[in-house]
């Protein structure tokens, strides 16, 4: 989440006037995350957040996430709900940007999440993958492993105003993962952004999961290493194998592993690193002025790729044997 584009008292009351939700009492813009304009929004009737598309979220793509939501709502997944306008669409347009409002999760997300937070998560990721298993819907991951050369392009040779080698670093990890990335997986739904600011707890109790804008088609095991890699390393960089550990049983003990994805993992770890080293790093070098949001430093992902270049086996990040 963040705020690009800025709206007006008037226009989001001109807005509101299409849904049943009572008047405007309050709202305001929430910085944290870098994709889309989100605020929080209080009415008479309750909260909501409005979500204003933008960036790498393309029109066509948002009836999948919309339709993505309504499904996991109905299978029993705790996650934001669109609001539907008098119309029945719940899809219309605000400050010049396709925009939605959804239902207001309770909850808190953690910043420094234990070995309990990520086996709560490990068990919310499978029953995420099994509430999609029947969504007929498929959305292409743009940001897997045909996206990541485009990326690197988009950086225009400006790696190394980061960090000295980092342009080489990246070609060459680059090529390695196009020459021997996984096929045949099992595939579904995933949500592909599950970071500690998606998901809210309760009691240390996963209350819901948030931030549906990346999800998309892709192998199940490929969801697992992202966590792995947002969940379970520690500010310093080191791998908190505990963790690992807990989220990876938490994952188990709803929808198991099969040995291919088990021998997948540290290569599917290796390019959710990649990945994320890659976003974070164009993200970095095209802030738009004025905006509030706050860039996520892509050395961070630089560090973890180094950690996944020197595992041998999934036992390494905690799966038993």
């Amino acid at each position: 989440m963040a705020v690009y584009t800025d709206v007006s008292p008037a226009e989001l009351e001109a807005f509101l006037a299409g849904y049943d939700m009572g008047t405007l009492t309050s709202f305001h813009g929430i910085a944290e995350g870098v994709e889309n304009s989100n605020f929080l929004v209080q009415t008479t009737t309750g909260s909501y957040i409005l979500t204003l598309y933008e960036k790498r979220v393309r029109r066509e793509d948002l009836p999948f996430f919309i339709g993505l939501m309504r499904h996991l709502a109905g299978r029993g997944l705790s996650c934001p709900e669109p609001v539907a306008r008098r119309s029945g669409e719940v899809l219309a347009e605000l400050a010049g940007r396709p925009a939605a409002m959804v239902t207001f999760l309770p909850g808190v997300s953690v910043r420094r999440p234990t070995a309990e937070h990520c086996a709560e998560l490990g068990r919310g990721l499978a029953q995420l993958h099994l509430a999609g298993a029947d969504f007929a819907m498929r959305r292409t991951n743009n940001l897997s492993v045909s996206g990541w050369r485009p990326l690197f392009n988009a950086a225009d040779g400006q790696a190394d105003t980061v960090a000295p080698g980092l342009g080489e670093t990246i070609a060459t990890e680059l090529a390695a993962l196009e020459q021997s990335w996984p096929k045949g997986l099992p595939e579904g739904v995933i949500h592909a952004d599950l970071f500690p600011d998606n998901a809210f707890f309760l009691d240390d109790k996963l209350s819901g999961i948030i931030d549906f804008y990346f999800a998309c088609t892709d192998y199940l095991a490929y969801d697992v290493a992202v966590c792995l890699n947002a969940w379970c390393f520690e500010p310093d960089g080191a791998y908190n194998i505990t963790k690992g550990r807990a989220l990876l049983a938490g994952y188990e003990a709803v929808r198991a592993l099969s040995d291919a994805e088990k021998a997948a993992l540290p290569r599917l770890a290796r390019g959710a690193a990649l990945r994320f080293l890659l976003t974070r790093l164009v993200d970095w070098l095209n802030v738009p002025e004025g905006a509030l949001v706050k860039p996520k430093d892509p050395l961070e992902y630089l560090k973890k790729l180094r950690f996944h270049r020197a595992v041998d086996n999934a036992q390494d990040y905690g799966l038993a044997a």
